[in-house]
């Protein structure tokens, strides 16, 4: 398997910036010459092995920041918008999307941006499901998607929210505590809380300063919309100057945000950074444990532990994912190089879809993607049931995973041979480049097909 070359020339620049060193003396520091530090930094060269090495032994510098990040989403993102029939056979090869990526972000942003408001008018043109309630015509991503991005280009991690949620969750411990303190501090502000069968989730009335909550809800639930509602109240100052960064295109997109920054203030204070950093790395990442531990649920550990990103203090980089029973994803991150499909479902080998088949249990998989990195895969089934017979019970799958280079920090690896067979899997069927997958259910994007009336295989065509 070939090594990828590093080109990190913004973010050896971002380096130098931050530390206040000209280019000679960083390239002094480094030991290599100007002209070749030059070269790197505008992506004329790979970062080297050496220089990498020098990053990290000359200045403590997380090397990590060099490998994965915006440019690596912002190159399938490209290649996937690339895959569209439009560009025929333009297509640029990868090592011109990485130095776009790398050296023109804003560019490479605007070209997606520019690619989904064709995708968007085309689907208009086949539908009007789009177009209906929408009375001004403007081309623009729906407000779900810009929150979506937002936090996938934000690495799902948030500095200021995460500490702020720390330095909540440092007077109580885990779990319980966790109640009490929250609400004490919902008593000191005045508001009344209660539990109620018949409530909703979450309603706060702040007319009569009270909280209900669903006496129905499992007690990590209950917790988390209590942190929530925390959030809102205590946090808010902070919660709205972060909306204001973040310069959302629509009121409706900034009110989505402003729940998810809540939602994250809340899973950080039940799951606080350093305290959760150490347990999972005691335990070796049992979520089950971890569960035990924090008073989380399972969904709630593994989304957290992909947004343990803080600089200088990073966890192992994972992805994390929830699809639905039609295999629809509705919550991705990665702070791995898989990077997911933006529209449509995920792929049919990945085992995230067969935990449907075995509830209750957890599933390894090791997988290879068609760029040759290789993954260590979890899936398990989640049920959220809503507390009574007629109620409607939830079920999802979510999907946890490492690069395998990873994978002996995590229990889940026991007994699994990590230099043996691994499965092909792809982002999704549109743009996976694999040409004989059995699981196939539409042709790519990209590449001609050759189609023989009188031979069959398992795909009615053969891809170019």
């Amino acid at each position: 398997m070939a090594t990828q070359k590093l080109y990190a020339g913004v973010k050896l620049r971002e380096m130098r910036g931050r530390l206040g060193l000209t280019q000679k003396a960083f390239a002094d520091r480094l030991k290599v010459s100007l002209p070749y530090l030059n070269q790197m930094e505008n992506n004329h060269r790979p970062v080297s092995a050496a220089v990498v090495l020098g990053l990290a032994q000359e200045f403590g510098l997380d090397v990590t920041e060099l490998t994965v990040g915006e440019s690596e989403r912002l190159v399938t993102d490209m290649r996937e918008a690339l895959a569209d029939p439009v560009f025929a056979t333009a297509t640029p090869p990868v090592a011109d999307l990485r130095l776009a990526a790398s050296n023109a972000p804003a560019l490479a942003r605007a070209f997606l941006n520019l690619h989904r408001a064709y995708r968007q008018t085309h689907e208009r043109l086949a539908s009007l499901d789009e177009a209906l309630g929408r009375t001004d015509g403007a081309m623009r991503p729906s407000a779900w998607e810009e929150v979506r991005d937002f936090f996938h280009y934000c690495d799902n991690y948030l500095d200021a929210i995460d500490r702020a949620a720390e330095g909540f969750a440092s007077t109580a411990t885990p779990g319980k505590a966790m109640d009490i303190r929250a609400a004490q501090v919902l008593e000191k502000a005045g508001i009344s809380l209660h539990y109620s069968d018949n409530a909703p989730l979450r309603h706060y009335d702040p007319a009569a300063r009270r909280l209900d909550l669903s006496a129905r809800a499992s007690g990590p639930s209950q917790r988390f919309q209590l942190l929530h509602q925390i959030a809102l109240l205590t946090q808010n100052e902070l919660l709205e100057a972060t909306l204001d960064l973040a310069r959302f295109s629509t009121p409706e997109a900034r009110d989505i945000a402003k729940i998810g920054l809540a939602n994250y203030f809340a899973g950080a204070a039940l799951m606080p950074y350093r305290a959760f950093l150490t347990a999972a790395q005691t335990v070796r990442h049992d979520l089950e444990r971890l569960a035990d531990m924090f008073g989380a649920s399972l969904e709630q550990v593994g989304h957290r532990l992909s947004t343990l990103q803080r600089p200088g203090l990073k966890g192992i980089p994972f992805f994390f994912v929830r699809v639905d029973q039609a295999g629809t994803i509705t919550k991705r991150h990665s702070a791995t190089r898989l990077q997911f499909a933006r529209f449509g479902g995920a792929c049919p080998l990945w085992n995230v879809h067969q935990a449907f088949e075995t509830p209750g249990q957890f599933l390894r998989q090791l997988a290879e993607t068609p760029d040759g990195v290789r993954y260590l895969c979890l899936a398990r089934d989640v049920s959220k049931p809503a507390g009574a017979f007629l109620a409607p019970v939830r079920r999802y799958a979510i999907g946890l995973g490492c690069e395998v280079q990873h994978a002996s920090a995590l229990v889940y690896s026991d007994g699994l041979d990590l230099k043996g067979r691994f499965e092909p899997i792809g982002i999704s069927c549109r743009i996976c480049e694999r040409g004989n997958c059995h699981q196939r259910s539409v042709p790519p994007l990209a590449g001609r097909l050759t189609i023989n009336p009188n031979a069959r295989d398992i795909l009615p065509y053969e891809i170019g």
